[in-house]
């Protein structure tokens, strides 16, 4: 059986870190097509959705406050006033930074007792295994799926990225068109 804490500061941290290595190859990009990075950031999946800059900081934000509130801390206030790819890495890494300071015991703990956090205008409230597997973890995932997603075609960023695992020799993603497919032996 798995932890709190096990179950989510692992995925956090892997999951920002594959962020700032998608952002690593964003800065490529611009700086091959000589665009400034700072419009990259501007771009976004559908006009009804948020900015690849804002889906960075709603997912550092998901792991930084979520697992702050399940610890039964405050959680930082980090301004969003990030403007370039490197204030944005800045951002994760501080973001991984403190959840490396997090009780992981009190996080654990957590899982019976009532998390309230702001909802919009109103105040949520859940039970703290609830709350990281309904709420924060869906979040997370949604939006650094989403900074992928705006980014992965232009930085050319492939579903490993994403994932943050080390590649492994002799398997590659297979792609047809635009679209990863499955994985299949390397040729």
């Amino acid at each position: 059986m798995f932890t709190m804490s096990q179950v989510s500061l692992p995925v956090f941290e892997i999951g920002l870190n594959a962020l700032a290595g998608v952002l690593d190859k964003a800065a490529a990009y611009a700086a091959a097509k000589k665009v400034d990075p700072s419009v990259l950031l501007g771009w976004r999946l559908a006009p009804d959705m948020f900015a690849l800059g804002r889906q960075i900081q709603v997912a550092c934000d998901q792991a930084k406050n979520g697992s702050a509130r399940l610890a039964g801390i405050e959680p930082p206030k980090f301004d969003d006033t990030e403007t370039t790819i490197e204030q944005f890495k800045e951002r994760i890494a501080r973001t991984i930074g403190f959840l490396k300071t997090l009780d992981g015991k009190a996080m654990d703990a957590s899982s019976e007792r009532e998390i309230t956090f702001p909802l919009g205008q109103n105040k949520g409230q859940m039970k703290g295994c609830d709350y990281l597997n309904h709420f924060v973890l869906p979040n997370f995932y949604f939006h650094v799926t989403a900074a992928y997603a705006v980014r992965s075609d232009s930085a050319q960023a492939d579903l490993a990225d994403l994932q943050g695992y080390p590649r492994r020799p002799g398997l590659t993603l297979c792609k047809s068109g635009k679209r990863y497919l499955r994985r299949c032996a390397a040729s």
